[in-house]
């Protein structure tokens, strides 16, 4: 099997999978639009009474004639308003069946767009960070958003109307051989034409609507950036520079639009003229069968308002055809996603892990990003419980990408890491997870109240351990200033706060959570020696008594660490207690080009 199609046939497989809870509902939806065809073709017959029983002299249809009293056959006001209460029963019928399916349609088409937003976003959340960084925000979120939202259409706009056209088009074909086959024929001569017609258009519009949904991406990527960045914008008074940026990806998703919508126009036009060339040929015959006494002009009448209606099921799998190109390259987008495996997995073998002592050793261990190499190479050191270790280094040389490794944010490359003697991969994800808080350089604060940023880490806890956290923090004060203290919405990425307070706030989180081993990622660069000096005295009682990691590029924020571990271009240049020794490391050349290499420090 070819890769492209082994690829569409496990998204159709997915698409399957996702619809198996909704079965009932898709078929009480697909049962509801049949109805339409059967009420459709009711619909027509209240004129022919009108024109032939009415206005002409035919008897009453057959069928028709069994079921009323025959004081009626004859009377042409009773036979007129037979047809009315036919007509408006037939209305009010159409009216029912039509709300009962929208509001099917509806519920339906939402909780497949629910279950599938989640799942992709459940999956995405579960990928390493090395995905993330690949992908990018913008695009996973477009694709989760956007994208996803195909699924509803892909069965209630594209497959149910296509099997709802199918089965209409056979009724309609049955009951008009039955009247006049020789006008069926005629009619469905220009089927085989309307096919091929969709088959050239499928291909340009699934194209089509694959770069359309790329360009998308790009545009909506210049938009986040721009507002996400506004400050910057401003600050380098880039507004104009950006508002071009976003108008030639617009533009260029538009012009790619207008070719699809344009190729898609042309398509309907040629459908639309067949057909015509197809009602003219019906009807010049359909004339001559009048003329020469085969039809009444009442049956003429019907017969054309059903090839009329017969040609609504080819015009809809005609035009569907095509249009479903576009939402399957939506769903394939985000399809790609969920097939993503994950590139750090939990073993089936994991062991649980509830409370670590907090001893880590490294041995050997190396690791390269696919696009810019190596990262860290053959680093070894061990650390016991409780000790504080501060990491230096230039920038790049590797300080963040070895606590992203503790965390298994990435696996190594090569080499092992432990904890508590024990390798990580051999630990459930969750439990290892939860030994370590992390306080970052710019610390993560979501548009919540004050209570639940600090909460983060532990969802169930009180209001009393909360303050209780923020108290240890040095962060209780400045909440209580605040217009409604632990209540406070702070804005998107905490923006009604200052950096010290943000700050702050992600050590009380780092306080409520109580894990065995803590990581400082440069937590004071950003912000002033006094505010450091603070944030620096709020830590001491959270670091006391657990394995601390602290990456700094101020050599005073590591002076008072039990261990000073030095990183140069992603080699273990020193591992000492000594922080002159580890600062006279830091100062001196390049490791690699002087041709030595300090070995590893380590406490038994």
């Amino acid at each position: 099997m070819e890769p492209e199609i082994a690829e569409k046939c496990a998204v159709y497989r997915r698409l399957l999978r996702l619809a198996r809870p909704y079965w009932p509902h898709l078929t009480l939806i697909l049962v509801l639009s049949v109805l339409a065809a059967p009420l459709a073709l009711l619909l027509a017959f209240p004129l022919k009474i009108v024109v032939d029983n009415v206005l002409g002299s035919q008897p009453l249809p057959h069928a028709l004639g069994l079921l009323l009293p025959t004081s009626i056959h004859a009377s042409k006001s009773a036979n007129l308003l037979l047809a009315i209460g036919l007509l408006l029963a037939l209305s009010l019928l159409m009216n029912l069946q039509s709300f009962a399916a929208w509001l099917l349609q509806t519920y339906t088409g939402e909780k497949l767009v629910l279950d599938f937003r989640t799942q992709v976003f459940w999956h995405v959340q579960r990928m390493c960070l090395l995905f993330h960084d690949t992908r990018g925000t913008n695009d996973l979120a477009y694709r989760i958003q956007n994208d996803a939202p195909a699924v509803q259409y892909v069965f209630l706009q594209g497959v149910m109307p296509l099997v709802t056209a199918a089965l209409s088009f056979l009724g309609l074909l049955y009951v008009t051989l039955r009247i006049d086959w020789q006008l069926a024929l005629i009619a469905i001569s220009v089927s085989p034409v309307l096919f091929l017609l969709a088959r050239k258009s499928c291909r340009r519009a699934r194209s089509g609507w694959e770069d359309i949904r790329k360009l998308d991406s790009s545009a909506m990527l210049v938009l986040y950036e721009a507002l996400s960045s506004i400050r910057a914008v401003k600050a380098f008074g880039r507004e104009e520079y950006e508002d071009q940026r976003f108008k030639l990806r617009s533009r260029h998703r538009m012009e790619e639009q207008v070719r699809v919508a344009s190729m898609q126009a042309t398509f309907h036009v040629l459908i639309t003229t067949t057909i015509a060339a197809g009602s003219a040929a019906a009807l010049w015959v359909g004339v001559r069968h009048v003329q020469a006494g085969m039809l009444t002009l009442g049956e003429l009448l019907l017969v054309m308002a059903y090839m009329t209606q017969l040609y609504d099921p080819l015009r809809t799998i005609s035009g569907k055809l095509p249009e479903l190109q576009g939402w399957m390259a939506s769903i394939h987008r985000a399809v790609a996603l969920t097939a993503e495996a994950p590139e750090v997995e939990e073993t089936q073998q994991a062991i649980a892990l509830a409370r670590a002592r907090g001893e880590i050793v490294f041995r050997e261990v190396s690791f390269a990003y696919p696009s810019s190499g190596h990262a860290l190479e053959r680093v070894s050191f061990a650390v016991p419980p409780g000790t504080r270790v501060g990491i230096i280094g230039p920038s790049g040389s590797g300080k963040s990408t070895l606590v992203n490794l503790l965390t298994r944010f990435y696996d190594p490359c090569a080499g092992q890491i432990l904890l508590d003697g024990t390798g990580l991969r051999r630990y459930r994800l969750a439990d290892l997870r939860r030994q370590f808080s992390i306080i970052l350089q710019e610390p993560v604060i979501f548009s919540a109240t004050v209570a639940e940023n600090i909460a983060y880490g532990r969802n169930n806890a009180t209001r009393e351990e909360i303050m209780e956290a923020a108290r240890a923090a040095r962060a209780h004060e400045f909440i209580l200033s605040l217009p409604a203290g632990y209540d406070t919405k702070v804005g998107e990425g905490g923006c009604r706060l200052s950096g010290g307070q943000r700050q702050r706030l992600a050590i009380a989180r780092a306080f409520l959570k109580d894990a065995p081993i803590l990581i400082f990622d440069e937590p004071t660069s950003a912000v002033d020696i006094h505010t450091e000096q603070e944030i620096m005295q709020a830590t001491d009682e959270l670091i006391r008594g657990r394995t601390t990691f602290i990456i700094a590029h101020r050599l005073s924020t590591v002076r008072g660490c039990d261990l000073v571990l030095v990183l140069q271009h992603g080699r273990l240049e020193e591992f000492t207690p000594d922080f002159e020794k580890a600062t006279a490391a830091l100062a001196a050349p390049d490791s690699r080009e002087a041709g030595r290499f300090f070995p590893s420090y380590s406490i038994q």
